[in-house]
């Protein structure tokens, strides 16, 4: 491990300062669970982490911009807030059931309890499993620094392999999820060959929203493992929506996937096998989705 100063601000104004004064030399953590792994293999030789643990009110999760009706809005999840905690979130059980169990699924309890959503996001690993799930949900990542506070789409969170839009100064600080609309049924599915705590060889997070008729009204398709960013089969998804939900229009839609993605050969699969694994799981994610909706809306 190299030398390094370790800071604790209890403000987000000291961590603000902190970055401001060791500007490039610096790294923030939370976790730690992707940082002091790269690290120790000299990917990032920092000579000034700043840890966020001490800061309050990052490791919150609440329900806001709730509709009348109860079942629409958003779910606000501190950056601090462990996976671990996300996985038995009541708030998140209830509003986010696909994330909770897209959560439950990261690795192993041990990592769960110490990896961090925000931690996790600024790494800009695509083979993680939270970001399909939370750019299938719409979910937004807020950045904060001296300046203020932006708020940028996961989808467009993601620029190329470890490479984020976090620019320099910023600070993750929450995660805002809507919850998915009514009528709807969502998914979180993972091919993983090997062991519990290895990456997925191709994931994917489906929400599928019926219309009458059993006519496809919505749908968002997101891939993980199978690029340098996540993928978002939006040309896929334009193939389902407005048409039946029927085992024709679905396969037809997950074959489109197959040219959408733009996998790696490795260990855990070559380019070709991870496309044909990518349109097999699409096509079942989007049945299960459909499997989740109520009764009413899953009928032909």
């Amino acid at each position: 491990m190299i030398d390094f100063e370790f800071h604790s601000p209890t403000t987000l104004e000291e961590a603000f300062d902190l970055l401001e004064q060791y500007g490039e030399d610096a790294r923030v953590i939370a976790g730690g669970t992707a940082l002091v792994l790269q690290m120790k293999q000299r990917f990032a030789q920092p000579g000034h982490v700043i840890g966020l643990r001490k800061i309050p009110g990052l490791n919150s999760i609440a329900i806001e911009a709730m509709g009348s009706n109860g079942d629409t809005g958003s779910v606000r999840i501190g950056a601090l807030c462990t996976q671990r905690s996300i996985e038995y979130s009541e708030i998140i059980g209830q509003k986010l059931p696909l994330v909770a169990e897209t959560f439950r699924r990261v690795a192993t309890p041990r990592i769960r309890s110490m990896a961090t959503i925000g931690g996790g996001l600024v790494h800009g690993d695509p083979n993680q499993d939270p970001p399909p799930t939370l750019i299938a949900l719409g979910a937004s990542a807020v950045l904060t620094s001296s300046r203020g506070q932006r708020v940028v789409p996961v989808a467009e969170l993601f620029l190329d392999y470890f490479e984020t839009d976090l620019r320099p100064g910023e600070i993750l600080t929450s995660v805002v999820v809507p919850q998915a609309p009514p009528g709807s049924g969502a998914a979180y599915l993972k091919f993983l060959p090997r062991t519990a705590d290895d990456y997925a060889t191709v994931s994917v997070a489906a929400v599928v929203t019926a219309g009458e008729d059993n006519m496809c009204r919505d749908v968002r398709i997101v891939l993980g493992s199978v690029g340098v960013t996540p993928v978002h089969a939006s040309d896929a998804e334009d193939s389902l929506r407005g048409r039946p939900l029927n085992e024709e229009n679905i396969r037809a839609c997950a074959a489109m996937v197959s040219d959408l993605v733009d996998p790696l050969d490795d260990y855990r699969g070559s380019a070709a096998y991870k496309r044909e694994m990518a349109q097999v799981f699409t096509r079942r994610a989007i049945q299960q989705a459909m499997a989740a909706m109520s009764p009413e809306k899953n009928k032909d």
